[in-house]
């Protein structure tokens, strides 16, 4: 199966701020693909360079070694007017629905940029606004109304509705229900697989939490200090892992169960300094 979207050998590192400082490099060395239709879990915890590798992807850091490639061209180092153009086929959704969504604009304002910047207008934008909010579960009266009016949940439906705008083929995820309560988690999550299954597009879902990639990913790469230390499918990696890290990770979600919870940390713990 030919790969919608592959990372070879990606190395970034950002400009150091001190004199004869050393840059630290955030990517050492990263490649990954994802075929069409796939949803790839990316995970790892704060400062692994999983949401550094997800701005490389959308043109918002640039790599100093290797090169990304979607549909077989090279989109590494692409200027504004061709990214613009990328924008049909590669879209985001971030992580805070709060933040995400321009408070001053109507929903149907917000839903109708990217339509617009691509040319669609009148009619044809205000059929397809609504149709997205239909697409996810919406009422048609959110737009006419603006973001402060809907809860986080709906706020991250409203962003995905935007994302799905232009029909993409991949959908750059970044930590998008982190923010949410766990109920409103989970709603979230059956409407990313809804879509991916009606609509064929492709994810790379960024996310800590090994709970998330098991609901939505086909396969699951795991990253650690700048690092792919273990790829796989989503079975293997969460039911029996064979990088250290990866297993401190499983150990480390939580459960609702004190004696479960209790026995994880002191599995955790025993790893860590290598007692059992």
């Amino acid at each position: 199966m030919n790969a919608l979207l592959q990372i070879e050998d990606l190395r970034l590192t950002y400009p150091s701020s001190g004199f004869r400082k050393r840059s630290p490099e955030i990517l050492k060395g990263v490649s990954l693909d994802i075929a069409a239709g796939e949803a790839v879990g990316l995970v790892g915890e704060s400062g692994s360079g999983k949401t550094t590798l997800g701005r490389a992807v959308l043109g918002l850091a640039a790599p100093t070694g290797g090169r990304i490639l979607f549909e077989g061209h090279d989109i590494t180092h692409l200027d504004i007017k061709d990214r613009r153009s990328l924008a049909r086929d590669l879209q985001v959704v971030f992580q805070d629905p709060y933040t995400s969504l321009n408070p001053v604009l109507q929903i149907a304002d917000i839903l109708s940029e990217p339509l617009i910047a691509q040319g669609i207008e009148g009619a044809e934008a205000r059929k397809r606004v609504m149709a997205l909010l239909d697409r996810v579960g919406m009422p048609a009266n959110a737009a006419q109304r603006y973001p402060r009016e809907f809860s986080g949940g709906q706020r991250q439906r409203i962003a995905i509705a935007r994302a799905l705008a232009l029909k993409p083929r991949l959908i750059v995820c970044d930590e998008p229900v982190s923010a949410l309560d766990l109920t409103t988690q989970a709603r979230v999550l059956d409407l990313f697989v809804e879509l991916q299954r009606d609509t064929g597009v492709a994810y790379l879902f960024i996310t800590h939490d090994l709970a998330v990639v098991r609901h939505i990913s086909h396969r699951v790469a795991v990253m650690y200090r700048g690092e792919l230390v273990e790829t796989g499918t989503t079975a293997q990696v969460t039911s029996a892992p064979t990088h250290e890290y990866t297993k401190s990770l499983l150990l480390a979600a939580p459960t609702c169960d004190p004696d479960r919870q209790k026995a994880r940390r002191e599995a955790r713990w025993a790893l860590k300094t290598g007692k059992t």
